[in-house]
């Protein structure tokens, strides 16, 4: 892949519609820290995070349990670090960095026939190797879409971020062009966005939206706040009906950008990256909600040019 995949003309991530009732703002919600003040000494839990080993709070609860060291002296808690610091934890290793910059996120299109692994005892062909190299460190990814799912993916150089979207509390939104054989019924959607029992546990869309369709194959919109383990698939092979394609087009507030082909990948600029970053900091655990609030049914004819997430249309089965 070409570093000049990540051409000019980044678009700023947009909003997705919720179909839960808004929440009330958080009053207290900080700012995505990418640095201290002036590339200086950062807090040790704050290191460990953005390092991809934990959230900030299990990263304070190793220090209190003696399984962190600093230089080869136990570490404490609020205690800070500096540039060429040797963290332990464990086997792991973090060496600090002077790094006062933004931490790096990329959007990559993955086709379907890729994994999301980086290494596949079968050599199949993975998503990593199609991003920009790096000099040090390595691309967390967001989530994972399996081998026959295309669309979205997220990757950073950030692991308090990749932690943070993916922690299951925060229910971030995935949004997916999903294309069934047959047509869903009213009271099929009805179950999908109830909830409908899989094997690990109950689940259900936030809305269930018709996109047209021809002859057998009918797409629809569906969005869901977790990311189990093909659950999209499994979740309407639950009520009987199998998926024949499945695309992701929106994780939280990033959407798919308009234009880029599949295999392609774009960076967001500073101001993208920080605007990501900032709405990470608001996220907050929902509180429970009556399931009659919760449930929705949408019905629509098809869906806003704006929607559709790159040039081939794929709410469309014209192929």
């Amino acid at each position: 892949m070409s570093r000049a995949s990540k051409s000019s003309g980044h678009r700023r991530p947009a909003a997705g519609r919720s179909a839960r009732p808004a929440r009330p703002p958080v009053q207290a919600a900080p700012r995505f820290e990418t640095a201290e003040a002036g590339g200086g000494p950062q807090k040790i839990h704050k290191v460990l995070a953005q390092a991809g080993l934990g959230s900030r709070r299990e990263m304070e609860e190793l220090i209190r349990a003696g399984k962190v060291k600093v230089n080869g002296t136990l570490a404490q808690v609020g205690m800070r670090v500096q540039a060429g610091d040797v963290i332990r934890v464990g086997r792991r290793q973090v060496t600090v960095r002077d790094d006062s910059k933004l931490p790096r996120i990329i959007l990559y299109h993955k086709p379907e026939g890729e994994i999301v692994s980086h290494d596949d005892p079968q050599g199949r062909p993975s998503v990593f190797d199609k991003l920009p190299p790096m000099r040090r460190g390595k691309w967390l990814a967001i989530g994972r879409l399996d081998y026959n799912t295309s669309g979205l993916l997220i990757f950073t150089t950030s692991g308090e971020l990749a932690n943070r979207l993916m922690h299951p509390r925060y229910e971030v939104e995935r949004e997916y062009a999903v294309r069934v054989i047959g047509k869903l019924t009213e009271e099929k959607i009805r179950q999908l966005t109830r909830g409908v029992r899989l094997e690990d546990g109950m689940a259900r869309f936030e809305v269930v939206e018709e996109r047209g369709g021809r002859g057998l194959n009918n797409w629809y919109r569906a969005v869901l706040r977790e990311g189990r383990n093909r659950i999209v698939r499994r979740m309407f092979d639950a009520v009987g009906y199998r998926v024949s394609r499945l695309m992701r087009v929106r994780f939280g507030i990033v959407s798919l950008p308009f234009g880029l082909r599949r295999g392609g990948w774009r960076e967001p600029d500073a101001q993208q990256t920080a605007a990501i970053l900032d709405w990470s900091a608001t996220l907050a655990a929902p509180a429970p909600e009556p399931l009659a609030v919760r449930a929705r049914i949408v019905k629509s004819a098809g869906p806003a040019r704006a929607e559709r997430p790159d040039r081939r249309r794929p709410w469309s089965t014209a192929r």
